[in-house]
């Protein structure tokens, strides 16, 4: 006896998300055990895999790379049960067809060609379909690693690889191509090769996320303060090894969390969110600290409760937020709810980032510099003098509907003090 198990996406997400379908980890006619990876599903916040909701043999696939995905959706089918072995074996079958009718054509592109304009090019998901028209490439002419054949957005992408020209007579363009194409890539030749790099959801929805808090939500306002990280640095030079016996790495973020709080109860419309009725003041402080993640770009993994941390808590969070972000395992809980952002680009090199876009519906952002030793002018008594000290440009990009300047500058100054005179 069979029964069919339904693959479907998460259905928590908050609204708003949008998900795709990244990849399948297992093909048509592969066995999948139950709660093993099946399925990479990318978010605008992050890529999450699915589990394998039961064991058999993957049967049908219903939604395919790249395409959007509802909450709750059907995605394919899992077939359990006696009739799974003869499911596993059918593939294989069709395949060997496949191969078998290619090998009868006394010349192998052409008969790929007439499948794929035939029956095999109903099967191009609707991603192909826009990538094979974006890059001008025909489908008979790209050999299909999917399923039965079928050609996947990677196909695409290395079929779009363009051939060395040595001093012979260039080939002649495919079937279909015209002299339009010909004059297309003549000048492509004079302007030089352009490499696409198809945009990720998580990309597109920052993008997204940036144009409308900017131009159609906040106006920004930035102000921008310089701190003194002596007591600070010091501070953590005399605890660094305490931290680290405890198995935590102690950061100067998790100091500019602690002063953000102190900031925060200063000037409590910094953690707020504009409405059309009211200004709201959030009462928790559960901080944001935006974080650079490689091949996937900026992530906000949020710090929950910050106000009601120390300092060896603070660093214990961030450590376990950046690390889990890095390889990739946050889930979408872990970057929802934040109430105030720090983003400390410093550690990249940046002296001054004016304005640091605000993460929608937060009403304030704080921007951290590259952390440096300058020679400023001290009083000492009655003289002046120059000395060298370790020093940053600090920034408070706000919603200007939600503060005035002074407010921002009430907020920076706390900022600065809090760390100026550590600990208080």
């Amino acid at each position: 006896m069979t029964r069919a198990v339904e693959i479907r996406a998460p259905s928590g997400e908050t609204e708003g998300t949008r998900s795709q379908i990244l990849r399948w980890l297992k093909r048509l006619g592969e066995s999948v055990a139950e709660n093993e990876p099946l399925i990479e599903i990318e978010t605008d916040k992050v890529t999450v895999e699915l589990a394998s909701p039961g064991s058999g043999v993957l049967r049908e696939i219903l939604k395919q790379e790249q395409e959007e995905i509802a909450p709750g959706e059907l995605l394919g089918r899992i077939e359990s049960g006696a009739a799974a072995g003869a499911a596993a074996a059918a593939p294989a079958i069709a395949a060997a067809a496949v191969v078998a009718s290619a090998a009868a054509g006394t010349a192998g592109a052409p008969a790929r060609r007439e499948r794929r304009a035939g029956a095999g090019a109903g099967e191009l998901s609707p991603a192909v379909s826009r990538l094979l028209r974006e890059r001008g490439l025909d489908a008979a002419a790209i050999r299909g690693t999917g399923p039965g054949g079928r050609v996947t957005v990677e196909d695409v992408l290395r079929g779009d690889t363009p051939e060395p020209r040595g001093p012979g007579p260039r080939e002649a363009a495919p079937r279909g191509a015209g002299a339009g194409a010909e004059e297309a890539g003549a000048g492509a030749d004079a302007a030089g090769e352009i490499r696409r790099v198809p945009h990720t959801a998580v990309r597109k929805r920052i993008a997204e996320h940036m144009v409308q808090s900017l131009l159609r939500t906040a106006p920004h306002v930035t102000t921008v303060f310089e701190a003194d990280l002596a007591a600070v640095l010091a501070d953590r030079s005399r605890r660094r090894e305490e931290f680290a016996r405890r198995g935590v790495p102690l950061t100067l973020t998790a100091y500019f969390v602690q002063a953000a709080v102190a900031a925060i109860r200063a000037v409590p419309e910094a953690n707020s969110r504009w409405t059309d009725t009211a200004l709201e003041i959030h009462e928790p402080i559960h901080i944001g600290v935006a974080t650079a993640v490689e091949g996937t770009g900026l992530l906000v993994p949020v710090l929950r409760d910050a106000g009601s941390r120390d300092l060896f808590d603070t660093a214990l969070g961030l450590n376990d937020l950046v690390t889990r972000a890095r390889a990739g395992e946050l889930s979408p809980a872990d970057l929802r709810g934040g109430t105030f952002t720090i983003s400390n680009h410093g550690v990249s090199g940046s002296l001054l980032a004016a304005p640091i876009i605000i993460n929608q519906p937060q009403s304030a952002i704080l921007g951290v510099g590259k952390l440096e030793k300058r020679p400023v002018v001290v009083d000492e008594g009655d003289e002046e003098k120059i000395v060298v000290r370790p020093r940053c440009y600090v920034t408070l990009t706000l919603d200007h509907r939600v503060m005035d300047g002074h407010r921002a500058n009430r907020f920076l100054e706390v900022l600065v003090q809090t760390l100026g005179a550590w600990p208080a």
